[in-house]
């Protein structure tokens, strides 16, 4: 076993003679990690994780009991090829998840740092969550999902596949999500069709936004919503009148969007 001396396995733990296992990392009882798995330092593993093969997973990672990390993609295209899931430092992801690794050979989901990933959910294959975010209980993400940093997605949430959710959105419970949702603002849906609410006000403040910057997101926001434009002249109405860092970001993220973006 390739388990570093300071690293702490259960004896009922079944741990791959190849699999990586960083100093201080803890695994519990009746944990399972395949080969091809790395696990980096200072992580903890409760008891019943499952992590399987093509799995990395950076330092001080706090996985609950049940969860399932690297699982096959739940995709009818899937034929059992190599793919990936690489997690980075310091998430959390509660009891009862599921992660799945990518359909196409060689294809990676990616989860980055600081996450936290409440219980009895899953998150699909090729999907990519930024640093930050907050995903709730019971929300569904599916696959080629996009997640920007700092987003916040309420409990019940249905992501549908090629959704984007910007910086700082905040999704609300039981909302479905089946076209992009814009940075800085918060959303639920009309029974059809994710739609704007406004800003994520409580968001920007804990995030340090300033008021100048909240007063430019507000009025870009405005010119989305309120302002009876085209989308184009409004995209070119916030570069032009309000061009900070954050509204060029949002403006960005609009320009590239491939579902469209949702309105009010």
């Amino acid at each position: 076993m390739a388990a570093d001396p300071s690293a702490s396995i259960s004896p009922t733990a079944r741990v791959h003679p190849e699999a990586r296992i960083g100093p201080a990392t803890v695994v519990g009882d009746y944990c399972v990690i395949e080969e091809d798995v790395e696990i980096g330092r200072e992580c903890r593993l409760e008891p019943y994780v499952y992590v399987k093969r093509w799995t990395t997973m950076g330092d001080r990672n706090e996985i609950s009991a049940g969860t399932v990390l690297g699982t096959d993609p739940l995709d009818k295209n899937f034929h059992g090829q190599r793919s990936y899931l690489r997690i980075g430092n310091g998430n959390r992801i509660r009891e009862h998840y599921t992660i799945s690794r990518g359909t196409k050979p060689e294809t990676t989901t990616e989860i980055g740092d600081d996450n936290y990933i409440m219980t009895s959910g899953h998150i699909a294959h090729n999907s990519k969550v930024g640093n930050g975010t907050v995903i709730a209980s019971c929300a569904l993400v599916a696959g080629y999902v996009e997640i920007e940093d700092q987003a916040f997605i309420s409990g019940g949430a249905l992501i549908h596949q090629f959704s984007k959710i910007g910086r700082l959105a905040m999704i609300s419970g039981n909302t479905r999500v089946n076209q992009d949702a814009p940075p800085f603002f918060t959303y639920t849906d009309n029974g059809n069709y994710v739609v704007a609410k406004g800003l994520n006000l409580v968001g920007l403040r804990r995030a340090g936004f300033t008021a100048a910057d909240i007063a430019a997101i507000k009025s870009a926001y405005r010119l989305l919503y309120r302002a009876g434009l085209k989308l184009e002249e409004a995209l070119e109405r916030i570069e032009r009148e309000s061009p900070t860092e954050h509204t060029l970001h949002l403006a960005r993220f609009i320009r590239s969007s491939r579902r469209g973006v949702c309105r009010e």
